[in-house]
């Protein structure tokens, strides 16, 4: 039988949640490195600095939408 998010406390929940953003600090700590190596070099990459920098705008969209989530269930 699946487990429904109804079957899950708002604790369950929130643990799941960050396990999820600590998935996605590792993710963005590694475009901020990406971004250092890129940069490091005489004549950077700029399409790859750009691609860098879109995915360091993805992970920061995908962490306000989890950190939305997850504040209603920590105020109960």
């Amino acid at each position: 039988m699946p487990i429904t998010p109804d079957a899950l406390s708002n604790d369950e929940k929130v643990n799941i949640i960050n396990q999820h953003l600590r998935s996605l600090k590792f993710a963005e700590y590694n475009a901020d490195l990406d971004l250092i190596e890129a940069n490091a070099v005489s004549t950077p990459d700029a399409v790859t600095v750009s691609e860098i920098a879109s995915r360091k705008t993805a992970i920061a969209a995908r962490i306000a939408a989890l950190d939305a989530e997850k504040t209603p269930l920590e105020e109960v």
